[in-house]
């Protein structure tokens, strides 16, 4: 049986793939992630498939898949070029560290992480980033999360309250992460590769039903979208 590795970094779960035919990775990568039951549920996955091709069809059934046991496909490593242009088509990273900012280099391809702080609740902090975020970048932070501008397919964005975007949301978004269900994500256009609230995962359709500013939120333990208006409560 192909050999498949976990291995916990800062990024969150690495998962290495050993040698043999791509159908066989992949069946076998399905099989030891159902081993772990609810251990790995929630998890964001970096997964590092070597030199393997994968096209964009088998990459949107691994995402899914993945996404069908609680795991969130964030970033695909390989040295494909074949792999590395279907997961940009699905909207996941191809690296997971970012290099130190240079004099000409744009303020978001940078990573930002703030740390939660023991003397704060998650209602009193916040951050606003006035930019579009590309593919690559990375928000982290323990409190509400507002950017003005566009975030790009490959972009994420990880808030422990909600999530406001006044641009394009297209990028993997994660609200409540520290398990609040009350979180909210709203976006003048809603359109994530991945949304995520608290530990409720939605992989939004293909075909969206409404155009327009939406707000998402957990209801009856799912994830659902409504137009944003002034009538929604966050």
């Amino acid at each position: 049986m192909p050999e498949v590795a976990f291995k916990g970094i800062r990024e969150g779960l690495l998962v290495s793939l050993g040698d043999g035919d791509w159908p066989s990775l992949e069946q076998t990568l399905y099989e030891e992630v159902g081993k772990q039951g609810t251990f790995l549920k929630g998890a964001k996955l970096i997964l590092d498939v070597d030199a393997h091709s994968i096209n964009a069809a088998s990459m949107g059934r691994l995402r899914d898949q993945l996404a069908d046991q609680g795991l969130a496909l964030w970033a695909v490593l390989s040295r494909s070029p074949l792999t590395e242009q279907s997961a940009q088509l699905m909207g996941i990273a191809t690296r997971i560290h970012e290099p130190d900012p240079d004099p000409e280099q744009s303020d978001d391809e940078v990573e930002y992480v703030e740390e939660p702080s023991e003397h704060l609740a998650l209602t009193d902090v916040g951050m606003m980033i006035k930019r579009t975020l590309r593919s690559g970048a990375n928000i982290s932070h323990n409190g509400h999360v507002t950017i003005i501008g566009d975030v790009n397919p490959g972009a994420q964005i990880i808030a422990g309250g909600n999530v406001v975007v006044w641009g394009r949301l297209r990028g993997l978004v994660h609200a409540g992460a520290e398990g609040d269900d009350n979180a909210v994500v709203c976006a003048i256009d809603l359109s994530p590769t991945q949304l995520r609230i608290a530990g409720h995962i939605a992989v939004p359709p293909t075909e969206r039903e409404q155009n327009g500013p939406e707000v998402a939120f957990v209801r009856d333990g799912q994830v659902v979208a409504e137009a944003w208006t002034n009538q929604n409560s966050t």
